[in-house]
C-alpha cells in the first residue's frame, strides 16, 4: 500500500531538515581560494621568478617549440663537449607513462626489469600523468634509480597517500579525502638531490614534463621541471612537490592543488587537478610536427614508448543497481576510453612524424584481485608482474589495439 505523508508533517520535515542542514554549514568552514585568472589571460599568467616553466597546451605552443629548439642547441653543445660531432646526434627516445593510481605499479616494474637486459635507453624526453608523474622522474634519471622507483611502488600503503574525511567532506569541503601524506611522501623520495640532477640532465638537452590539468581554464598544462629544476629561485623544489601532488590529485576523491601566480604584477590563484582529466598520457602535442624539424638539418632517429598503465580489455564486472557503483563503473569506463583514444592521437601522431611507436599495458593474463585502494599485496604482484615482462624482453606493441600497424 502507498504511504501518503500530510503536508504539515512534511513541512516539519523539511525545516528540522534545513535547520540541522544550516547548523552544519554555520559550523563548518568552506575552503578559500584566491583570485582566480581572468578568462582571457589564462595563457599570460606565470609562475613568479621561475620563466619557462610551463606551457597551457593552445596559446603556449610556440613556447614549446623555442624550448625544443633550445634543447636541440643544448644538447649539440654537450655532445660536442664530450667530444662527439654535434652535427650527428644520436637517436632520440622518449618515454610517455600515463595515470592509473596504483597500477603505475606495471609500469615501475617494466622499467626496473627493462634495466636488467641491459637495453633500456637514456630517454630524450620523459613525459608523466597522475600516477605517471611520480614514475617520471625516477624514470628520467635512469636505472641508478631504480631503488627508489621500485620502493614507492611496493613498501608504500594507501596510508602514505591520503586520509579519509568524514561524509559530510562531500558538501562542505574540496574532496574526499585529505592527500598530506601524499605530500610526504613525494618529499621524501623526490629530494633536492633529485632536482639537482634533473637541472643538469636539462642543460644536456633532455626534458621532463608533467601533466596537470587547469580546472579554471580547462586546459591541460605541461610542466617544464628541467627548466624549474635549473632556474635557481628557491621555490624550485617546493613547485617540483606541489607539481607531483597536482598531476594526482584525482577530482573529488583527492583535493585540487592552489598554483600561485603573477599576471600583470598581480596576484593570482589557479586551481589544477589530475593530469588525467585532459589526458592520460601525451608525448608532445600534434601542433608541433616533428618532420619539419628534419628538414632543420635534424634528422636522427626517434622512438616513444608509452607505458598505458591499465589495461585494453573491457575488464567485464558485476555491477550493483546502486547510484555509486554505477556512476563508479561508468566514470571508469569513460577513462578507459579516453585513454585508449589518447593512444590512437600518439599514434597516428608519431606515424606522421617518422617516430616509431611502442606500447605497454597490462594484460588481460594478470588476474590478482584489488581489495582496496592502494593495496600493497596487488601493488607487489603487478611491479613483479611488470618487471617479469620487462626482464625477459617485453613484446612491445606496434599500434593500439583495433589498429592494424600502418606500414609505408
Amino acid at each position: 500500500m502507498r504511504t501518503v505523508i500530510c503536508s504539515d508533517r512534511w513541512n516539519r520535515v523539511v525545516g528540522v531538515a534545513a535547520l540541522v542542514l544550516g547548523l552544519v554549514v554555520a559550523g563548518c568552514a568552506l575552503p578559500q581560494r584566491g583570485a582566480a585568472v581572468p578568462r582571457d589571460d589564462t595563457s599570460r599568467a606565470a609562475v613568479p621568478g621561475i620563466p619557462n616553466a610551463r606551457f597551457s597546451l593552445g596559446d603556449g605552443l610556440t613556447a614549446m617549440a623555442e624550448e625544443a629548439i633550445a634543447g636541440i642547441e643544448r644538447e649539440r653543445a654537450a655532445v660536442a663537449r664530450a667530444g662527439g660531432d654535434p652535427d650527428r646526434l644520436p637517436p632520440a627516445h622518449f618515454l610517455a607513462v600515463s595515470g592509473g593510481g596504483e597500477d603505475g605499479a606495471f609500469g615501475a616494474g617494466l622499467l626496473v626489469g627493462w634495466t636488467q637486459t641491459g637495453t633500456r635507453p637514456q630517454f630524450k624526453l620523459v613525459t608523466g600523468v597522475s600516477t605517471g608523474a611520480l614514475t617520471a622522474p625516477f624514470a628520467f634519471l635512469g636505472p641508478e634509480y631504480d631503488d627508489r622507483l621500485r620502493a614507492v611502488y611496493t613498501d608504500i600503503t594507501a596510508a602514505d597517500i591520503f586520509e579519509e574525511r568524514g561524509f559530510t567532506a562531500a558538501l562542505f569541503d574540496d574532496a574526499m579525502s585529505d592527500t598530506s601524506p601524499l605530500r610526504h611522501t613525494v618529499e621524501r623520495y623526490a629530494d633536492a638531490e633529485m632536482l639537482r640532477r634533473i637541472a643538469e640532465e636539462y642543460e644536456k638537452g633532455r626534458f621532463l614534463l608533467i601533466g596537470t590539468t587547469d580546472l579554471d581554464a580547462r586546459r591541460p598544462v605541461v610542466w617544464n621541471i628541467g627548466a624549474i629544476a635549473a632556474s635557481g629561485s628557491p621555490d624550485a623544489l617546493d613547485l617540483f612537490h606541489t607539481i607531483l601532488v597536482a598531476s594526482a590529485a584525482v577530482p573529488g576523491a583527492f583535493p585540487p592543488v592552489m598554483i600561485d601566480v603573477e599576471l600583470d604584477g598581480q596576484p593570482y590563484q589557479e586551481m589544477h587537478v589530475d593530469g588525467g582529466a585532459s589526458a592520460q598520457v601525451f608525448v608532445y602535442p600534434p601542433s608541433l610536427d616533428l618532420s619539419e624539424a628534419r628538414g632543420r638539418g635534424n634528422a636522427r632517429d626517434r622512438v616513444a614508448y608509452v607505458i598505458r598503465n591499465a589495461r585494453l580489455d573491457p575488464d567485464w564486472a558485476d555491477t550493483e543497481r546502486r547510484t555509486l557503483s554505477i556512476v563508479g563503473r561508468a566514470v571508469s569506463s569513460l577513462i578507459q576510453s579516453q585513454g585508449i583514444g589518447d593512444l590512437y592521437r600518439i599514434y597516428l601522431t608519431t606515424r606522421r612524424d617518422g617516430v616509431a611507436f611502442n606500447l605497454a599495458y597490462i594484460g588481460p593474463d594478470f588476474d590478482v584481485p584489488l581489495e582496496e585502494p592502494f593495496d600493497p599485496r596487488y601493488m607487489r604482484a603487478l611491479f613483479d608482474y611488470g618487471y617479469a615482462l620487462g626482464r625477459n624482453g617485453y613484446p612491445w606493441q606496434h599500434a593500439p589495439p583495433g589498429f592494424h600497424e600502418l606500414t609505408d
